[in-house]
């Protein structure tokens, strides 16, 4: 049996963050579903802006739809809408057979509505209404403008993925966002059966940040008697971070507040494991998936991830252990004087910032493939 499908024994599912029409007309990803166990996928606008720009597949699409007159914005929506829609359908059968727990696939709204509660519900329902399938899931940034528009949405009976999750705290606010807007499903005298969302914790690009803020502090002649604490905190906030906000998701789920819900049919908010490529050669290229596996979980990871894990990563259930030492780690960052508060926080500006620019780039080259087809249909 695959590494990669063993970790479903654990408890723990693994979902695919990349698509392109490659992958889904080749029959690549039912070959993951089947030989690894893959449960469901993610996207957001850097992937998409990777699928178009180097996937000749879509060509005819945006010749089509160029001729049509629609809007590079337009065409974007178009080609997303029917990728994610066929991913659901290849997904479909997982979705069943785990009875709604699995088998979704992730699109997300618009980066420039980040910070925009009304837009995003909006933009939500629409996207909802487009893809027409009950195993989709709408990312929404966890952003404070977020958390409301996640509520609503829940409580419209919309699932949600809550992307760029770096901190304790707006994890925790995430939670009361799910629980809330199930709350309000509830009082509308709704099912909360088939309900779905994941909070999307996002992990290797801490330990970049922490890596920045150790070379810096280095530099210092103030922190040279620090040289080893700091040492020793490289490559381990990250997932100490996970592992805590973990030990905050098992609280939640053993509170009277969730068995009431959960007594109505509803399914917990599983943590999902983002950002799982490792970023630094020096670490193993597994350690994401590695050391972050425990039931009720969700680790979404690139291809080139999941080949190094089936390759040679270990199962083992890995978030539970070293609990103590976890917390040690996270005390002695601030002991040191790198604050994961200000990390986190730069982290889900930058992460706005990195998939708005992304999205800019993405319109950008469809435009440029709209210039240049036109260019050679006026070639005589």
């Amino acid at each position: 049996m695959s590494n990669v499908k063993m970790i479903g024994g654990i408890g723990q599912s693994i979902w695919l963050d990349y698509i392109d029409r490659e992958l889904l007309h080749s029959g690549k990803l039912v070959n993951l579903i089947e030989q690894d166990g893959i449960r469901g996928m993610t996207s957001n606008p850097a992937i998409f802006q990777k699928a178009i720009s180097n996937d000749p597949s879509y060509a005819d699409a945006i010749r089509s739809f160029a001729r049509q007159g629609d809007a590079p914005s337009d065409i974007y929506e178009k080609l997303a809408i029917h990728d994610i829609q066929q991913a659901a359908d290849q997904l479909r059968p997982v979705y069943d057979r785990t009875d709604r727990q699995d088998g979704y696939v992730s699109l997300e709204v618009s980066p420039k509505l980040a910070r925009d509660t009304d837009g995003t519900i909006v933009e939500a329902h629409r996207l909802w209404a487009a893809v027409g399938r009950p195993n989709l899931m709408i990312k929404v940034p966890a952003t404070d403008e977020g958390m409301p528009a996640i509520t609503q949405l829940i409580s419209d009976a919309i699932n949600v993925n809550v992307t760029l999750l770096f901190s304790q705290e707006m994890y925790a606010k995430a939670a009361e966002a799910y629980l809330s807007g199930l709350e309000q499903l509830s009082g509308k005298q709704a099912s909360l059966q088939g309900i779905a969302s994941v909070a999307s914790f996002f992990v290797s690009r801490i330990d970049v940040e922490v890596e920045k803020a150790a070379s810096a502090l280095l530099k210092g002649e103030d922190h040279a008697d620090k040289n080893e604490q700091i040492q020793h905190l490289l490559g381990k906030v990250a997932i100490a971070n996970a592992k805590i906000a973990y030990q905050q998701y098992q609280k939640i789920v053993s509170s009277p507040r969730w068995e009431n819900l959960a007594g109505q049919g509803a399914e917990p908010q599983r943590l999902l494991w983002a950002s799982t490529g490792t970023k630094n050669p020096a670490y193993s290229d597994a350690l994401y998936i590695e050391e972050l596996i425990g039931p009720d979980t969700v680790n979404t990871a690139p291809p080139a991830t999941l080949d190094a894990f089936r390759d040679h990563g270990r199962v083992r259930t890995s978030l539970q252990e070293d609990v103590a030492e976890a917390d040690a780690v996270l005390r002695q960052m601030e002991k040191v004087g790198i604050s994961l508060d200000e990390i986190t926080e730069l982290l889900l500006e930058n992460g706005i910032k990195l998939f708005d620019k992304a999205y800019d780039v993405l319109i950008d080259t469809i435009a440029s493939k709209v210039s240049e087809y036109k260019l050679e249909e006026q070639k005589p």
